[in-house]
């Protein structure tokens, strides 16, 4: 797992009520690499935030992490 992989996991894992549920995995696209935040539905509301401003500051702070463009997908444990 890379460092910007391994710091959003932390900062998710800090967030939900349920640390064990979460998963970050990192997989390269055409546009780059994505980062696929997986969490308890449960805590969706909460990673997302009010108007998406928590996945927002998410998303800032591993672009800060990054040398070159990443994504980052949230999505709950139950869709694949």
């Amino acid at each position: 797992m890379s460092a910007r992989a391994e710091a959003l996991d932390h900062l998710v894992r800090g967030i939900v009520e349920d640390p064990e549920a979460v998963s970050v995995t990192e997989k390269p696209t055409r546009r780059g690499p994505l980062l696929e935040v997986r969490v308890d539905p449960a805590d969706l509301g909460r990673v997302i935030g009010r108007s998406g401003r928590t996945a927002r500051a998410l998303r800032t702070v591993t672009a800060a992490l990054s040398e070159d463009d990443v994504r980052v997908d949230i999505v709950d444990v139950d869709r694949r």
